[in-house]
């Protein structure tokens, strides 16, 4: 029996990462997503997704709140809750629970087991999809009755890069 090796999902761009392509990507596909539910992707939702994936690192709603003011938008801290909370909703981003912060989705729209490892030193986190985690959790929780209302797992550590620094 083989098992699935995890995939990275996002991270710190490689070499040569056309960071303003790979910004238009998951602003595409997340019209296309909210078009397809019909759910509306709002200039300040959409301007909220952009400034998420600005770098590979999760932000947190306070620094997009200045951003947005420095835009010179009157935003609030609710609106952009509300903005946050609407595309944690529909898929299009992650809450990084120990940062309280958030970081794109780059497979929005699709089922997946989501981990993060987290670099301590530059705070790049790297999104996982190891759906094998995922299984020795639920069967550890089974077998110990235990019932799981919501799953987190972040691993904090030094990254490659930064380890050769």
């Amino acid at each position: 029996m083989t098992t699935a090796r995890p995939k990275p999902r996002a991270g710190a761009p490689k070499s040569g990462h056309n960071h303003r392509a790979c910004i238009a990507t998951a602003l595409a596909a997340a019209e296309k997503l909210c078009a397809a539910r019909g759910e509306q992707l709002t200039a300040l939702r959409r301007r909220v997704l952009e400034l998420v994936w600005a770098g590979h690192k999760p932000v947190g709603a306070y620094q997009i709140l200045d951003i947005l003011r420095g835009d010179g938008r009157s935003a609030a801290p609710p609106t952009v809750y509300r903005a946050l909370d609407f595309l944690l909703a529909q898929g299009l981003v992650h809450r990084v629970e120990s940062l309280n912060a958030f970081i794109g989705c780059p497979h929005p729209g699709e089922t997946h087991a989501t981990q993060f490892l987290i670099c301590s030193r530059c705070g790049t986190a790297v999104e996982l999809d190891d759906a094998g985690i995922d299984k020795a959790i639920d069967g550890t929780a089974a077998r110990m009755g235990f019932v799981i209302a919501a799953r987190t797992v972040e691993i904090s550590g030094t990254c490659a890069e930064c380890r050769g620094r």
